[in-house]
């Protein structure tokens, strides 16, 4: 018998087994995604928080590496505590009509465009205008950071993309701005620092909820929600809960 033979089909085999579990460790070893974790489905545009102070690039980047985390752990850990206030007299109206393009101190403000077509002409590619028009968006391909999804978005079916407050209204209402005037409570719900354009169902599930409650899906993008989210606090002064405070600085490695 020539062994040779049947070496080499026996050899190949033992390669096409040991190989994937080779470079799958080489992976884990290198910073990789975690065994189980959903494939990076970034558009390549979004841009880290922590690089994105004003909220006027795109989406919202993986926060990663030891520097990094330890400026977001020290971003969150600078913010102060209070418990959650009632709900009481809280009602969308008391922010403004929904997107309006008059609030002042904002990013984008008074451009002729509302601010969900600024959102969507921030955050989305390929997009498509409505006859005549430079501001509302008929269509567009989304990359949703909450998610990790990739949506081919048409108007006709507005709702499958919905722009999340990632301090929510309500939240605010309940940690202080009952207490604003109505112009200061018009630019927090119009700040595009605040807004992400995010799958529906998945601003739907959020709510009204802080990060002790609710965190996007996605496992990889968590800190950098919780980063967001304590780049809004800190802006507006606002606190935050004892259990949401720890809940963001988890995400963070703290």
């Amino acid at each position: 018998m020539n062994r040779s033979r049947v070496a080499g089909p026996a050899l190949a085999l033992l390669l096409a087994a040991v190989i994937p579990y080779v470079s799958g460790c080489d992976a884990l070893e290198q910073g990789g995604p975690e065994a189980g974790a959903a494939p990076d489905t970034s558009d390549g545009r979004a841009v880290s928080p922590l690089a994105n102070p004003d909220g006027t690039e795109p989406g919202l980047a993986v926060v990663t590496g030891p520097g990094q985390l330890a400026t977001a752990r020290r971003l969150i850990d600078e913010l102060t505590t209070k418990g959650r206030g009632p709900r009481t007299g809280y009602d969308r109206d008391e922010f403004g009509y929904a997107w309006m393009d008059t609030a002042d101190g904002v990013p984008l403000a008074r451009n002729g465009c509302d601010t969900r077509n600024d959102l969507i002409r921030r955050d989305g590619r390929e997009l498509r205008f409505r006859t005549g028009s430079d501001c509302v968006v008929v269509s567009m391909t989304l990359h949703d950071p909450y998610t990790g999804k990739t949506i081919e978005w048409r108007k006709q079916k507005a709702s499958e993309v919905q722009i999340d407050h990632v301090v929510p209204l309500s939240y605010s209402w309940q940690m202080g701005s009952s207490r604003w005037p109505d112009s200061r409570r018009e630019q927090f719900a119009n700040d595009v620092l605040n807004l992400i354009p995010v799958e529906g169902r998945a601003n739907s599930a959020k709510g009204d909820s802080g990060p002790a409650s609710w965190l996007p899906p996605d496992k990889r993008i968590r800190c950098a929600y919780a980063v967001r989210f304590a780049q809004v606090a800190t802006k507006y002064a606002l606190p935050v809960t004892v259990p949401d405070k720890a809940a963001m600085l988890r995400q963070c490695g703290g």
